[in-house]
């Protein structure tokens, strides 16, 4: 760690279950984090500023002048940029010492089972269904951590799903693939700008925690916030032994 390092992560240092070790967890670590929009905007900077070593993002839209709203990370300037493109500008004009890969396409079975193999961690900021199923499968298959967070008008949630923990349920047991689920995007409904702020900002802090090795994560955990009222509810979430898609990955690990 250079000087220059040990300035510009001091904050972080100082922190007893952080310190160098941990800001050195940091600089070795990879995080995959898919969309580079409202949730994913926030999580990049973070990431960035943090000092996450290597990151990887996906996103296959470009910038238009309704994301300016509450897409941080992108600037009039940038208007036709690819969201990836764009994000990757605002991250290294903040650390320019980071290596960020941006993936201007959109996140498939295919694509995501080699990147999710290749990262320590995965952020899910996507804003479909199908997506985060696809995330979910592959973080499933190759063990990796799921940080997972959603916004909608007034309301967000957020969870962690950690294969890895023998208890700990996947995005599948709690939103089954196979059900029938209404899509609501923002671009029909709205969001409330700095909605996706508080969100994306907590998948970031997940995501930090375990790429360092502290605190304890939202495994197992539901976080669902009203921001009409400003009121958090927690859910326990529980694995489900017939879920089709970690269920049977679970067996052959054993």
């Amino acid at each position: 760690m250079t000087d220059d390092d040990l300035l510009r992560y001091s904050r972080h240092i100082l922190l007893d279950e952080i310190g160098i070790e941990g800001q050195a967890r940091l600089a070795a670590g990879h995080a995959l984090i898919i969309g580079a929009g409202g949730l994913g905007s926030p999580v990049s900077l973070y990431l960035g500023t943090a000092g996450v070593g290597q990151i990887t993002l996906v996103d296959h839209d470009a910038v238009d002048l309704t994301n300016l709203q509450r897409q941080i990370a992108h600037t009039m300037a940038r208007i036709g940029t690819p969201k990836a493109e764009s994000a990757r500008t605002a991250m290294l004009a903040i650390n320019p010492t980071l290596q960020v890969r941006a993936i201007c396409q959109r996140a498939d079975a295919a694509s995501l089972d080699e990147l999710v193999a290749e990262a320590d961690v995965v952020v899910d900021c996507s804003d479909n269904f199908s997506t985060r199923h696809a995330v979910n499968a592959a973080c499933v298959r190759h063990a990796k951590p799921l940080v997972a967070g959603a916004a909608i008008g007034f309301d967000g949630q957020i969870s962690v799903y950690d294969t890895r923990q023998a208890t700990a349920p996947c995005y599948a047991c709690l939103f089954p693939p196979d059900a029938t689920t209404e899509e609501t995007r923002c671009a029909l409904m709205g969001v409330l700008a700095p909605l996706v702020g508080i969100i994306g900002t907590m998948q970031a802090t997940e995501a930090l925690k375990l790429l360092a090795g502290v605190g304890e994560s939202l495994a197992g955990r539901l976080l669902m916030l009203d921001a009409r009222s400003m009121r958090w509810d927690e859910i326990r979430l529980a694995r489900q032994a017939d879920c089709p898609v970690c269920a049977s990955v679970r067996s052959q690990r054993r």
